[in-house]
């Protein structure tokens, strides 16, 4: 299951969020996306584990992922250890993905930092020959090592390296969010009035995420982007590659 880009999330809707206009744009361009969440977001105040599992897998099929694959690291507790990092190499090597993109290396959330630091990690050892893993047959698979990580921008505002334009994406992006009914404003989604009420919960978060693209789509001058943070510098063909 080769893909192009692997978006990781430490929760189920990091990556809707953060930069699913992004992915769509590159599904319609012909790439090939996966996605990886490490937990299952079971601390959060609204829903349960088994609805943020079906709602991410509807998220995944409304964006036209490849996959979507979860690892159950416990929320709010996974660290830093072998068996953890070995877990998200063994996803990378079985998907070998060209780019990969992750939480930002700084955040509200501390499980978005550490997870972060984690899986940039584990894109370094997922390259290293003498480090082992196996398939789900039991076979030893070869070592792959991304050629570029990019961390996505969450909930604090940070500077972006660089930044997508997604303005015809906008709303496809909001409607991927909204498949998160338990966790997101949706009208229709009269179940979870009652749920208690978080600062994500509510309408004017929505609006929020509207804002916030519009920042970073200033600077380029379009309607709305999503903002990402390099791994390392990156180069360019020529000074023309940049606009």
């Amino acid at each position: 299951m080769q893909v192009d880009i692997l978006a990781i999330g430490a929760h189920p809707d990091d990556v809707e969020l953060s930069c699913s206009g992004t992915l769509l744009k590159h599904i319609d361009m012909g790439y090939r996306v996966g996605l990886l969440d490490l937990t299952r977001g079971e601390l959060g105040s609204r829903g349960t584990t088994e609805i943020r599992l079906k709602e991410a897998a509807r998220a995944a099929e409304l964006m036209g992922a490849c996959f979507r694959k979860n690892l159950g690291m416990p929320d709010g507790f996974f660290q830093h250890v072998p068996e953890h990092i070995l877990a998200i190499a063994q996803v990378v090597r079985w998907c070998r993905p060209k780019i990969v993109l992750m939480n930002a290396p700084q955040d509200r959330h501390p499980d978005h930092g550490r997870a972060a630091k984690l899986c940039a990690d584990a894109l370094f050892y997922s390259g290293l020959r003498r480090i082992v893993t196996t398939d789900e047959a039991g076979q030893a698979q070869a070592p792959h090592r991304p050629q570029a990580a990019y961390h996505y921008i969450q909930d604090y505002q940070l500077e972006a390296d660089f930044v997508v334009d997604i303005s015809s994406y906008m709303e496809r992006k909001l409607q991927l969010v909204q498949a998160f009914e338990s966790q997101f404003h949706n009208p229709k989604a009269h179940q979870y009035a009652d749920e208690p009420q978080t600062p994500i919960s509510g309408e004017d978060f929505l609006a929020y995420l509207r804002a916030r693209a519009r920042v970073y789509g200033r600077p380029i001058g379009v309607e709305f982007a999503e903002g990402f943070i390099c791994v390392r510098t990156p180069g360019v063909p020529s000074l023309f590659d940049l606009v």
